[in-house]
């Protein structure tokens, strides 16, 4: 897993790091990853290196300091460097002798920064960092604000929150960000603000993470493929109750999303079975949960409706020792009635969208969605998947798995629905709960930035459907990524 650390960790990562190394070290260290990445964005750009101009915009602090020594490095390339010093009287002493030593500009005039930062190929964000709070101060809000090349973040954009990825004001758009040491969460949180993030370590000794990411690889090699002695049975069987007379759609969405995703086996539940049997013959179709069979795992609530009946089979189903994923509707009906849930033994996992958990929480997630979805679990003693582009999955006593999607393809209506179906079957074959969540989530977002660059995709925003269709083309990119398979 790739871990993403708070500004406090990096902090007592860095306090024993210091008195191990000489003085200075890491901030070396960190200023040459910062100057190859700048060096590697200017040959993309023009090709080379020598003659090309880069502007720092510094504030007060490390940040700063990092940002000076890189451009001093830059100096001895052949770069024009020119620094604009936001707090002149609390830059960085010695990445400002170094940059001078070098034959770097400096200007001590917010002011006059335009100016001198005119004719810049890049300017290096280095005004705050993970001391930072709040969003940029008005001197660096309005030269941000004129800037039009690229700009590359040095550890994060400076105005985001390190910690929470929440910007309440201005704030850098970075088309690059190089992380130092470690990956925060604002690079997770606020991935759109960081544009390409790049690791530069610097030989921190971090802690086990409390807010991590599933690799590729790892979800590729967890996801179920059936044995030498494998049948339908033990494979998974998914039950699924979704969608209505009303909403057909839901049922086809989420039930096609569980067999999909390799199930083998997949139960329907409710009034939506024609439309579910014109898709997919091979699902057993049934008017209510008792009649339904063996199952492994249910999904309930897209497009289930919110009526007695509804309310009815969802207790039903959560009265089972099954692992049950309740979205949509179901989710609207235990906003009313917690109690169906908070009791149960079994796992279940919660997939709300921001509204959906204010429903159930009554309030809304606020800038602090990593504390807001662990507390929920908590709780309820349930794991809970918080939709949006960085996707958060919080269970009872374990680090918070977040799935950046790297877009908002997905951000379609029906798409929740083909997640859930998802979820279920993985849980069907026997995955943990948040694991299952998080791998499901990575598979949809795959799926859903296949969907919005194939062929048949047209034009933007794609379609729940066109993200299903390309679901085992996702999952089949995962396990390929696996090592051995």
């Amino acid at each position: 897993m790739a871990g993403y650390y708070t500004a406090d960790e990096v902090r007592a990562a860095e306090a024993e790091l210091f008195p191990r190394v000489p003085a200075g070290m890491p901030m070396r260290r960190a200023a040459y990853g910062l100057a190859a990445v700048v060096t590697a964005e200017l040959r993309s750009r023009s090709g080379g290196v020598a003659g090309r101009r880069v502007g720092l915009l510094v504030g007060s602090g490390d940040n700063g300091g990092d940002a000076l020594w890189a451009g001093s490095m830059l100096r001895r390339r052949g770069v024009a460097v020119t620094a604009v010093l936001l707090k002149p009287e609390r830059a960085h002493a010695a990445g400002l002798a170094a940059l001078r030593r070098a034959g770097g500009r400096v200007c001590a005039e917010p002011d006059a920064a335009l100016g001198e930062l005119a004719g810049a190929d890049v300017v290096v964000d280095g005004i705050v960092g993970i001391s930072g709070r709040g969003s940029l101060r008005p001197d660096a809000a309005r030269i941000v604000a004129e800037l039009t090349v690229p700009i590359i973040a040095a550890d994060l954009p400076s105005g985001v929150d390190p910690d929470t990825g929440a910007a309440d004001g201005p704030a850098v758009q970075a088309a690059v960000t190089v992380a130092f040491g470690a990956r925060k969460p604002v690079h997770a949180l606020a991935a759109s603000r960081c544009g390409r993030i790049i690791l530069v370590p610097i030989g921190l000794r971090l802690p086990e993470p409390k807010l991590a990411a599933l690799e590729p690889a790892e979800v590729g090699a967890g996801w179920p493929v059936p044995g030498a002695e494998d049948d339908k049975y033990t494979q998974g069987v998914v039950g699924v109750h979704a969608g209505s007379e009303t909403y057909p759609g839901a049922a086809v969405l989420c039930t096609g999303a569980a067999v999909a995703a390799t199930s083998g086996m997949v139960r329907y539940v409710g009034t939506g079975g024609p439309a579910v049997l014109a898709q997919y013959p091979e699902v057993i179709v049934t008017a209510e949960p008792a009649a339904t069979g063996r199952v492994q795992s249910w999904v309930f609530g897209p497009g289930s409706g919110i009526d007695r009946g509804a309310r009815d089979r969802l207790a039903e189903i959560l009265a089972t020792d099954l692992p049950v994923v309740v979205d949509a509707d179901g989710l609207t009906l235990l906003a009313q009635e917690p109690e169906l849930v908070r009791r149960r033994r079994a796992a279940t996992v919660l997939t709300p969208h921001a509204g959906e958990f204010t429903r159930l929480t009554g309030r809304e997630p606020g800038p602090d969605r990593v504390a807001a979805v662990r507390e929920l679990a908590e709780a309820w003693q349930v794991t809970v998947l918080l939709k949006g582009r960085a996707t958060l999955i919080a269970e009872p006593g374990r680090p918070v798995l977040v799935n950046e999607a790297g877009g908002s393809w997905s951000a379609t209506a029906g798409a929740g629905d083909v997640l859930s179906g998802v979820i279920g079957a993985l849980l069907a074959a026997g995955r943990e709960p948040g694991w299952a969540a998080a791998a499901a989530a990575r598979a949809h977002a795959i799926a859903a930035d296949i969907a919005a660059h194939s062929v048949d995709s047209g034009t933007a925003p794609i379609s729940a459907g066109l993200l299903l269709r390309h679901l085992r083309q996702a999952i089949a990119h995962l396990r390929a990524l696996s090592p051995g398979r």
